[in-house]
């Protein structure tokens, strides 16, 4: 399983259940390692309203690593583990990621579990990530429509992150590869 950290206005458009994973209409398989937790786990997710269009922002906690999915429909919220998954492994490909690292993470990826909690330390990434992505929309004229999210997420990866208790700063494109090469396949 795949631990989502949420804010509470993206806690209120996703159908739950009662262990916090999403509701789905269509049953999916469950796979071997939905139970265990992922070397990929612990992201927090925000939800923009960017030109009245519903956007979730993902960061990795320990990595940085930013993944964005926009334009979003009431349905898609139930269907926000797909959206996650392929908004990952797209980004990854974007930023370059070789093989080795999308195989690793294609068997990384499993089912999110949503709650709550959170680290404001990646809240405050999240927020710096969501004004560099409003200011290109806004100087480039842009429509969040027409805005290419995985090279998006990929575009905010460039750039060093600060974590709270570590000296120096975090490149989250670097970051995500080196936790790749440390999962087995």
């Amino acid at each position: 399983m795949i631990r989502l950290h949420c804010t509470q206005k993206l806690l209120a458009k996703l159908p739950l259940d009662a262990t916090g994973r999403l509701k789905r209409k269509a049953l999916h398989p469950q796979a071997a390692n939905d139970e265990a937790e992922s070397p990929l786990s612990n992201w927090h997710a925000n939800l923009l309203t960017i030109q009245r269009r519903n956007c979730v922002l993902f960061i990795h906690d320990a990595t940085r690593f930013p993944v964005l999915a926009t334009c979003l429909t009431k349905p898609d919220f139930a269907e926000l583990d797909w959206w996650f998954q392929d908004a990952v492994m797209n980004t990854l490909l974007k930023s370059g990621a070789n093989e080795a690292h999308m195989e690793a993470a294609a068997s990384a990826l499993s089912q999110l579990v949503c709650d709550s909690q959170c680290d404001r330390s990646v809240q405050a990434t999240m927020n710096q990530m969501k004004q560099d992505l409003e200011h290109q929309i806004w100087y480039d004229n842009l429509s969040i429509s027409d805005l290419a999210p995985h090279s998006t997420g990929a575009w905010l990866a460039e750039r060093p992150c600060t974590v709270k208790g570590m000296k120096g700063c975090v490149w989250p494109k670097r970051a995500i590869r080196e936790l790749l090469e440390t999962v087995k396949g």
